[in-house]
């Protein structure tokens, strides 16, 4: 499989075409989740607190049930109908839907799945697991058309701050590439810097199945970390930051957690596109910042941070007050070190981005990292898509194994043929 990733404003949209006819909806890709939903009605569609999302109107296609003759409600026979009320559900829905113990033992019972609730970081949505036909591109070009029948997604008709669909790519029965066959051997994406988005004529390549996983023994790889407790998810580990170019750089040991679980599953360093930036523990985030600030001996942009709620901000000198991007040396490289002896420097432009235009000769940039919010629970620390750009990372499931390559995903997007005519 071989689709084009487009860049909006805070993650990757991936086309899906779904029903007979096609109907195009156009979902965030997302390693951090399982279940793919699409927004769903053949009259409306309620996001709840999306004034913000506004922008995203174009883009928010509905899928419509009855303008499919291949759709069909997934019934309480269906695994997919366990697992997608599995998580948050102390009593099996079917049995409450209706459905005797012996039909439910025996996967035999008819009813309709019921309507379900799912819940992500900040977002909620509801609906109905729902069964139709999805069309993907093959071959090495991408230019076979692959037709996978009964594809089970949400059909979702409410949200709560989620104003677009999301194709899970996690570890889970449910998600894109486990139903697609493809999640015992892998997929590889390489996102676009933040620069190209909106941009319709660019977009990068995401690569499912065999062609994935070829021919990557030239990039780096780190172990994936295997969490019992969580386990549909892709964990990391890691070992160290190095602020400016090594040797003579600055070395901050990171604290276990970010390598380790405790007996609750707790820890480790979460890979997930469908988060926007990297976030990292207390107090090892402060730490950072403070070193951050004693190489860097620009003045801070204090109003810009409580502006935009980034923790660090600097301004900088801008030549000409033209093209930002040539003083990012002016600010330190970061390179994180994963386990297996991995080092992947940030490229320019992942670490400190500029706010906006540049005036009387300076430009305010920020470091887009940010703290995680619960200490106790879940990941100890997120490595996500904006510290990703212009980096191809490989998810080699055969091996168990991330891979991680810096490049142009222009270049890349052009190799593989996938910029508009």
């Amino acid at each position: 499989m071989m689709e084009p990733l487009r860049e909006v404003r805070d993650g990757y949209i991936i086309s899906l075409n779904l029903g007979s006819p096609p109907q195009v909806i156009q979902v965030y890709m997302d390693t951090g989740s399982d279940l793919t939903w699409v927004p769903c009605g053949n009259f409306t569609f309620n996001c709840i607190d999306c004034q913000e999302y506004t922008n995203y109107s174009p883009i928010i296609n509905k899928y419509s049930p009855l303008h499919s003759s291949s759709c069909v409600r997934d019934s309480c026979a269906s695994p997919f109908c366990i697992d997608v009320h599995s998580s948050d559900n102390t009593y099996d829905p079917c049995y409450i839907a209706g459905c005797s113990l012996t039909t439910l033992i025996k996967g035999i019972c008819s009813r309709p799945c019921p309507s379900f609730v799912y819940t992500y970081g900040e977002g909620v949505v509801s609906g109905t697991l729902t069964r139709d036909t999805l069309r993907v591109h093959g071959g090495v070009d991408g230019d076979v058309t692959r037709e996978v029948t009964d594809f089970g997604f949400g059909c979702v008709g409410s949200t709560y701050r989620e104003p677009i669909g999301i194709a899970g790519f996690g570890k889970g029965s449910l998600s894109l590439p486990s139903q697609l066959g493809f999640i015992q051997k892998g997929f590889s994406h390489c996102f676009l810097a933040f620069k190209f988005a909106n941009n319709p004529n660019i977009s990068s390549p995401l690569v499912v199945g065999d062609l994935a996983i070829s021919s990557k023994e030239h990039l780096q790889f780190t172990p994936m970390l295997n969490n019992p407790m969580y386990p549909n998810y892709y964990y990391i580990g890691l070992e160290g930051i190095t602020l400016g170019t090594e040797p003579s750089g600055s070395s901050i040991q990171v604290p276990t957690k970010l390598r380790d679980f405790d007996p609750s599953g707790n820890g480790g360093m979460l890979i997930d596109s469908g988060t926007t930036y990297t976030h990292l523990p207390q107090p090892f985030y402060s730490q950072l910042l403070s070193e951050l600030e004693s190489v860097v001996n620009y003045p801070r942009a204090t109003e810009v941070e409580a502006r935009t709620g980034f923790d660090l901000c600097f301004r900088v000198p801008c030549i000409n007050n033209i093209n930002t991007d040539v003083d990012d040396h002016l600010l330190p490289s970061i390179t994180f070190h994963f386990m297996n002896n991995v080092s992947l420097v940030l490229p320019q432009g992942n670490s400190f981005y500029a706010m906006g235009p540049p005036s009387n000769s300076t430009v305010v940039k920020c470091l887009l990292f940010q703290s995680m919010d619960d200490e106790d629970y879940g990941p100890a620390g997120v490595f996500g898509s904006f510290q990703q750009q212009n980096v191809e990372v490989v998810y080699d499931m055969e091996n168990q194994r991330i891979g991680f390559q810096t490049m142009d995903c222009v270049s890349s997007s052009a190799f593989q043929q996938l910029h508009k005519p």
